[in-house]
């Protein structure tokens, strides 16, 4: 397994990986398949121009993503948030998210970022446990956050600090 920071070059790749993610857990993710299917490959490319996401190569095949969303205003630069991580089925339990996660954590604190933020839907314990394993921390629990064909799910809001 390779990880690798993703460019516009990764974006069909990207792409593919992203909508089976939030085709098959639409429950893990606020954007929707339905949604991002409508969206050209170069919208992707666009958003790993414009964001840092790292990816996890077995051979050729990307089997992993993580992104961090950097807050844009002078007052707020100091934070960013962890967004789309997703990792295939086939390549889970052997270590890629924390892998992952690992490489992103490594970029937030070489670029200075004091405070990271994410959120995970209520009862993805796997994940839960994976982001408390790196040091987040729960800070509240969103009820309704998102609806999803008719069923309300709440997010949990973790923080991690990073100065």
């Amino acid at each position: 397994m390779h990880i690798r920071r993703l460019t516009p070059a990764d974006a069909l790749l990207y792409r593919a990986l992203r909508l089976r993610a939030l085709r098959d857990h639409p429950d893990a993710f606020t954007s929707s398949w339905e949604d991002d299917r409508s969206q050209p490959v170069e919208a992707a490319a666009q958003r790993l121009a414009a964001h840092a996401f790292w990816g996890a190569y077995r051979g050729g095949e990307l089997v992993g993503i993580v992104g961090l969303e950097r807050e844009p205003r002078a007052k707020s630069r100091h934070k960013a948030s962890v967004v789309g991580m997703y990792v295939a089925p086939e390549a889970a339990g052997r270590g890629v998210g924390r892998a992952l996660l690992e490489a992103l954590l490594a970029h937030a604190r070489a670029e200075g970022i004091a405070s990271l933020v994410l959120t995970v839907t209520e009862g993805n314990a796997q994940a839960r446990r994976l982001y408390a394993a790196a040091g987040f921390r729960s800070f509240g629990v969103e009820p309704d956050a998102m609806r999803v064909d008719g069923l309300s799910y709440a997010k949990n809001h973790m923080h991690l600090g990073l100065a």
